[in-house]
């Protein structure tokens, strides 16, 4: 049975406000606030999202326990779960890999498997598990479940669900880090009166003054043991980086900058990296086989302690406590306050590191509502834009052109648009894009000749804060806006080819990396792109890409100019008319015969976009409900831009029957000044589609 019930979308009244007032309800929440918080969210998000239940489950050890649930009232509670991961084997797998578990429906589930027999025994018909992540560590899973009839879990409300659970993921790990530092402080009150005096200033401290404190404990700690430095390093991205240090100002400059990775000591880091104290007295202490005498002795320590940080049983840093004048007689009960000052130490850095991360979470979420607004209002300007837009016209070249485009919609393939300024490509590429799969989410376009060539590449593909000189802040590309949907590349063959390089990336892997960054982002779009250029000779001149345009060249589209729709301009005209008419608050009723005559036996050379531009001048100037219209002189010429042979012959038979007033055949006939047969010229004239106008 398939999942019948869709989800709510992001777009939903009130459902971005709701996440960011759960997300800002966890900032600085006290520890004994946490569990009535995380079960007041889990009742509004229920409620929010017409579902049934919602539960927390926390890792214990290996097992995963369930701590806070929420159902509605006509459902029973779900009390407590026993043996989670042998009830629910795929779920707490994907769980323990950190991957989000979307079941639409128990019947996608293999008939007899566990998590499918356990789902039905809870009566639970669909169901979405998120796992709890913080700092790279899974704490435990928030998943919510549909009672009443199977649903399909949206993406956008996943992606939404997600920063809940980060929430809660972060906040569980700050109380968590409290309690641990709370404790620490309260089994160590006996010992002395400088390292209970250091625990119990950090247990009030906030995050941001937590640098400043460990370099003043640092340097009382480093007066009291007699010592001449001490340095903090912290595990970052898989590395070990060094992030703290205080020195004695008589002692040699410390060699290495804040956050930059240490590479030197392997056998000290081996051993704090299992959780181990290193201490030695003298460098003869470390093993002659080990290069770590020889970078003690280049950074002038004589005697050193080194104790690692564990929080929860990992390990996320060590501090260092060294003498350079002479050998330091390392006491074990000096090493066992020294492993108190450690926890706490390390304690206050995964409080500093939790909420950072909940900052980062909440920006997160500032920075998809802020999106989902300006898609929103992107959104409505194209509706705008759009509103009585569509492809007119009933003669046999634009329905060749409507044929083509019904072919290609519904695929994924790129489509590559050529036709002269003014045609009607972008028209095109929107009909295109309406009738896909993928018409649900709004056309991202791109004008490639209107953005300045420095800045084409952080508008395609976004940059990072700090890629070059005046990126004050993150900025999304183009390509990932359109994630999902389609992007009209106009005007394509304007891109340098630097860029080019990178946009065949784009359709060769549908990766992209924002500048300044090495990461490579997925992407799923469709590409349309559209040129009034002549791409093939400009690949054989190498100034496009071979390689790309082989790519883009998939399915062409030949969007022909107005002189060749003759046919089509009376149709236009009048389309146009009442567009401006009814904006402008005129009446036109009529237009004259000859007018409309004269209209089709002009060339156009600025094709649809000169024909609405002289129809707007002339409703301005009307004052009656006879229009009357002003045909254009216009001294460009009516040649195409292309230099493909069809399209050059095209428009030299055309301006042959102009002048010789559409007779093919007889003397001073069209066929005897082009010097063919006149069936031959019947031919030619079939092939390329060019019909004389209405009179």
């Amino acid at each position: 049975m398939q999942a019948n019930i869709p989800s709510p979308t992001a777009e939903h009244a009130g459902f971005d406000a709701l996440i960011a007032d759960i997300a800002s309800q966890f900032v600085n929440l006290a520890p004994d606030a946490v569990d009535g918080a995380i079960e007041d969210a889990q009742r509004r998000l229920v409620e929010a999202l017409d579902i049934d239940r919602t539960t927390l489950f926390q890792l214990s050890g290996t097992s995963l326990v369930l701590t806070h649930s929420w159902s509605r009232p006509e459902f029973p509670p779900l009390g407590q779960l026993q043996r989670t991961e042998t009830m629910f084997p795929y779920l707490a797998g994907r769980v323990r890999a950190g991957e989000v578990a979307i079941i639409n429906s128990i019947d996608d589930l293999p008939a007899g498997s566990h998590d499918r027999e356990s789902l039905q025994a809870v009566g639970t018909k669909s169901t979405l598990a998120i796992p709890l992540n913080a700092s790279g560590e899974i704490l435990g899973v928030l998943s919510f479940g549909v009672l009443r009839e199977p649903r399909v879990w949206q993406p956008d409300v996943v992606n939404r669900l997600r920063l809940v659970a980060q929430v809660f993921a972060t906040t569980l790990a700050k109380r968590r880090a409290e309690i641990d530092l709370r404790r620490v402080v309260d089994e160590r009150i006996g010992f002395e009166t400088l390292i209970a005096d250091i625990a119990s200033h950090f247990v009030t401290l906030d995050s941001d003054q937590i640098d400043g404190a460990l370099e003043d404990a640092q340097r009382r700690l480093v007066e009291a043991l007699d010592v001449d430095r001490s340095t903090i390093l912290q595990y970052i991205d898989g590395a070990l980086v060094f992030t703290h240090h205080w020195s004695r100002p008589d002692v040699m400059t410390f060699p290495l900058k804040r956050y930059q990775p240490v590479v030197m000591f392997p056998w000290s880091r081996a051993k704090t990296a299992r959780g181990e104290i290193v201490a030695f007295s003298r460098l003869e202490e470390i093993p002659d086989d080990m290069p770590d005498r020889e970078h003690y002795a280049r950074v002038g320590t004589r005697s050193c302690v080194v104790v690692p940080f564990v929080v929860s049983g990992r390990g996320i840093g060590c501090v260092t406590f060294s003498s350079m004048r002479d050998e330091h007689d390392w006491a074990p009960e000096t090493l066992n306050r020294l492993t108190l000052i450690a926890q706490v130490f390390a304690s206050a850095l995964a409080r500093a590191n939790a909420e950072t991360e909940l900052r980062r979470t909440l920006e997160e979420n500032a920075r998809l509502r802020d999106r989902l607004t300006r898609e929103n209002v992107y959104l409505q300007h194209e509706v705008k834009e759009r509103q009585g837009s569509e492809v007119m016209g009933e003669g046999p070249a634009i329905r060749r052109v409507q044929n083509e485009v019904n072919q290609v919609a519904p695929t994924s393939a790129t489509v590559l648009l050529l036709g002269e300024t003014g045609t009607g490509k972008e028209l095109i590429a929107s009909a295109i894009h309406d009738r896909s799969p993928r018409h649900a989410r709004p056309m991202v376009r791109v004008n490639c000749a209107a953005i300045p060539s420095a800045l084409i590449e952080s508008e395609l593909f976004g940059r990072e804060k700090g890629a070059y000189t005046g990126a004050l802040a993150r900025q999304t590309g183009r390509f990932e806006v359109a994630d999902g949907s389609t992007i009209f590349l106009d005007e394509i063959g304007e891109l340098s080819l630097e860029v080019q390089v990178k946009l065949l990336r784009v359709l060769q892997e549908r990766q992209i990396e924002r500048l300044g960054s090495s990461r490579p982002i997925n992407v799923d779009v469709r590409i349309i792109a559209a040129t009034n250029r002549d791409l093939e000779q400009m690949a054989a001149d190498g100034t496009f890409r071979q390689d790309l345009y082989f790519r883009l060249n998939v399915f062409p589209i030949r969007v022909p100019p107005l002189r060749e729709r003759t046919e089509d301009i009376q149709t236009l005209a009048w389309a146009f008319i009442d567009e401006f008419s009814r904006a402008m608050g005129k009446r036109i009723e009529s237009i004259s015969k000859e007018q409309l005559q004269a209209l089709e036996r002009y060339q156009w050379p600025g094709n649809i976009r000169e024909l609405r531009n002289v129809i707007e001048r002339a409703i301005i100037v009307s004052s009656g409900p006879r229009l009357a219209i002003e045909t254009p002189r216009s001294k460009l010429s009516a040649l195409p831009d292309s230099n493909r042979l069809d399209d050059v012959e095209r428009a030299h038979i055309r301006a042959v029957l102009e002048r010789t007033g559409w007779r093919v055949r007889g003397e001073s006939g069209a066929a005897e000044v082009l010097g063919l047969k006149p069936s031959t010229l019947e031919d030619r004239m079939a092939k390329l589609e060019i019909r004389r106008p209405r009179r």
